[in-house]
């Protein structure tokens, strides 16, 4: 390993610096170098006697070198930056603390709106602090919004709890709030695509801060903004403050009760969604904490439930949604698309792939991924990193599922040949970074159809299944998934009954919710498998010899059928859309299942 810098902050220009190699049992030998820099700056170019003593006590390390500061600038070369260089630089630095921020006045401004926006909701009260009671700290967290280019629209500063030092039945009970799943959000915008409606954003200001609290909770005054002769007072909270554990339910419950006075109906099988009315007059509402989008066949009932919320809170309108969680949507007369190229971009950047040679697949067919115990190991921080970004790519790309996938399987001891997996997934990703979803207006009534496959013990380390699934609305991809099995399978017409009983629970959960939406009754749900042995086990209670040993659970299915929920169907493999999110494809193979799936380069629309 090359050597490492090691320096204290306090340390001048005059004072030595002690460089050390960066072994595992070297921090004493460290921190007694720089120790030694700070006591005597007469030691340049010799070793100190403490600095030699700790040395001694551990044979394995290497001696200590110093260098001043001055060596260490005349060693490298400096660079000149021009003033664009520089105001960017400024611009796109986010503050860590009061102390950065407090000489920019666009986040001074920004954390003077904050507070206005505090005590315009009346969220404390400044009192003395009560005998028996500590009050909890407060924090600036500074924040650059941007847009799906990357350009900056706002500077927010919002104040922040240190929440991490309440107790659970001390300062708060409960604390979960629903959000709406990202496969409910795609079948929010497959609909409206279908029915040709518009999808409008709406953001809640300050959204917490209108969470009733029923604690009796204090906090320390904001830093900076300290009321002159009472800067020994608390303040008393009578509302919900960001970084309170009990913050984010405080507010969904106050959301809860404000859309149920409006007429909403909460949905059953999807607590973070809203529907009022039915045919003409329906509106539709998914709710992601402060995010809420609204769609309806009407725009007069979009926008009167618009003007009826601003009474409530206080609202941002963002028009017609373009940008969510990440996620760029695209609305145009007769489709919607949605991609993450911007995202996509920006996971390339970090790891330093921004500039490397595309790749036709993201894994071999042949690469056998294991556990690889003789390999030379990798940064394993870094490996879950890149392993967590492209999981959140996963909402738009599931031609990347099946590999991302497997990566995850190895994140506590990844190794180099991990490393080359993970890679080459994002050389593929450079290679397709248009990639999305389309979302086109069939026109009828919806229907849903599902497609599901398995391999057969394609993890070497348990010797369990991957399974897949891919369900459509109207043809429009809304929810899929590759995930290895719970146990094992001991054969394939086992593996694909256990992957058909996944996917028969996920398709009623389906079913149900687009039953809600629609206000229509459930459909049956065609299930398309290859397997002609799991779809008679599906059926009936055949081959008992080899289905005697299979989990109870696993019989859900049947029933299921039993009821008309669900139909099995037969599809050859060369149709079967889940095929790719069982097991890595060549080149060919990939392109043609891609555009099976729906898949499309969105640069070319």
């Amino acid at each position: 390993m090359p050597d490492q810098l090691q320096y204290s902050g306090d340390t001048t220009e005059n004072e030595a610096v002690a460089v050390t190699p960066n072994h595992s049992n070297g921090n004493s030998a460290n921190a007694s170098a720089v120790n030694a820099a700070h006591s005597s700056a007469s030691l340049v170019g010799e070793q100190s006697p403490s600095v030699g003593q700790s040395s001694a006590s551990s044979a394995e390390e290497s001696p200590v070198r110093f260098k001043n500061l001055n060596e260490i600038y005349e060693m490298t070369e400096e660079i000149e930056l021009d003033s664009d260089t520089e105001a960017l630089l400024a611009i796109m630095e986010e503050p860590s603390c009061y102390k950065d921020a407090a000489g920019d006045e666009n986040w001074q401004a920004a954390m003077k709106n904050e507070l206005q926006s505090i005590t315009k909701n009346r969220t404390w009260e400044l009192v003395k602090l009560p005998p028996g009671k500590r009050p909890i700290g407060l924090k600036w967290v500074f924040k650059l919004k941007k847009n799906a280019e990357g350009e900056i629209i706002k500077y927010k500063a919002r104040l922040v709890a240190k929440g991490y030092v309440q107790k659970q039945g001390i300062d708060f009970e409960e604390v979960f709030a629903p959000v709406a799943r990202l496969d409910t959000v795609r079948m929010i915008l497959a609909l409206a695509a279908n029915r040709g409606w518009q999808v409008h954003h709406l953001d809640v200001k300050t959204a917490f801060l209108n969470g009733d609290l029923e604690e009796e909770v204090y906090v320390s005054q904001p830093k900076g903004f300290e009321v002159k002769g009472k800067e020994k007072c608390v303040l008393k909270l009578s509302k919900a403050l960001y970084g309170l554990r009990q913050a984010p339910r405080a507010w969904n419950v106050k959301l809860d009760k404000s859309l149920k006075s409006l007429n909403f109906t909460k949905c059953a099988c999807e607590p973070a969604v809203y529907t009022r009315g039915t045919g003409r007059n329906a509106v539709i509402l998914g709710v992601y904490v402060d995010d809420l989008i609204v769609t309806g066949s009407d725009p007069a009932e979009i926008m009167k439930f618009k003007t009826e919320m601003t009474t409530q809170f206080e609202m941002s309108d963002l028009g017609l949604l373009s940008f969510y969680l990440g996620i760029e949507v695209d609305q145009q007369l007769d489709f919607i698309t949605i991609k993450q190229s911007s995202y996509a971009k920006k996971i390339l950047s970090q790891f330093g792939m921004g500039d490397c040679n595309p790749a036709k697949i993201p894994m071999d067919p042949g690469i056998k991924l294991h556990q690889d115990k003789g390999g030379e190991p990798v940064d394993a921080t870094e490996y879950r990193k890149m392993v967590g970004c492209l999981r959140y790519l996963l909402h738009t790309r599931l031609d990347l599922a099946y590999s991302v996938g497997m990566t995850s399987r190895f994140m506590k001891r990844p190794t180099i040949m991990h490393m080359r997996a993970i890679k080459q997934i994002l050389r593929y990703l450079k290679g397709t970074i248009e990639m999305g979803l389309v979302y086109t207006q069939v026109g009828g009534e919806e229907v849903l159809v599902g497609y599901t496959d398995s391999d057969l013990s394609g993890d070497l380390v348990g010797r369990r299944s991957t399974g897949g699934m891919a369900f459509y609305l109207n043809g429009n991809l809304i929810t899929w998934c590759s995930q290895k099995q719970k146990t094992v399978a001991l054969s394939s017409c086992e593996s694909e009954f256990m992957a058909a009983t996944a996917a028969a629970m996920q398709a009623i959960w389906l079913r149900n919710l687009l039953s809600e939406l629609t206000s229509a009754k459930g459909k049956v749900v065609a299930l398309y498998v290859d397997n002609n042995s799991a779809i008679a086990l599906m059926k009936n209670p055949m081959f008992h010899g080899r289905s005697k040993h299979i989990d109870i659970k696993y019989h859900f299915i049947r029933e299921c059928i039993e009821r008309e929920q669900i139909v099995a169907k037969r599809v050859g493999t060369a149709e079967q859309k889940a095929d790719s999110l069982t097991k890595a494809l060549a080149a060919g193979s990939l392109m043609v299942m891609r555009h099976l799936l729906g898949v499309r380069d969105l640069s070319v629309l």
